[in-house]
């Protein structure tokens, strides 16, 4: 039976990894806890950052009344993710998100939370005329293979929407 490893957020592009295996599965949510298991994400924010490159370290939670949305909480369960400025253009910014830990909507609820939420994000942000979802992209993941010991990683250009942003 084929069991998805990563999951996106609908309307995210980008790479995501089966396992054709229970094994295989427990293999790489195995590293994904550890932390071997990397996931990179690429998205296009709303505003100019000012810092280069930094961690976004807030908990999140289910918002109070939604079974959707999440928010930054105290009663969260830990949440880390690291950014880096691509590129700033006019009035937004190319960054690149890699995740240390894979909570619901993470780099979504991030991005808002430090008050640039995703272009194009109705759910933690506000619709765009730029793109019909929200510019988040998984651009990469890697992984040790649970067979052969090799390194494995899978790469997903930005797809034209994204592209037509830039």
């Amino acid at each position: 039976m084929i069991r998805p490893v990563n999951r996106l957020d609908r309307d995210t592009s980008g790479v995501v990894v089966f396992a054709k295996s229970e094994y295989i599965h427990a293999c790489l949510a195995k590293q994904m806890k550890s932390g071997l298991f990397r996931k990179e994400y690429t998205a296009v924010l709303n505003g100019i950052l000012e810092s280069d490159k930094g961690t976004i370290d807030a908990p999140i939670a289910r918002k109070e009344g939604s079974i959707i949305q999440r928010c930054v909480s105290e009663s969260g369960q830990p949440s880390i993710t690291h950014f880096e400025v691509l590129k700033r253009l006019t009035d937004s910014s190319l960054v690149q998100f890699t995740l240390e830990t894979g909570r619901t909507h993470q780099i979504r609820v991030h991005s808002s939370h430090i008050g640039h939420p995703i272009i194009g994000d109705t759910l933690y942000g506000f619709s765009s005329n730029l793109i019909s979802r929200q510019a988040l992209h998984s651009h990469k993941i890697s992984f040790i293979h649970p067979i052969t010991k090799k390194h494995i990683e899978h790469a997903a250009s930005l797809p034209d929407d994204i592209l037509n942003i830039l």
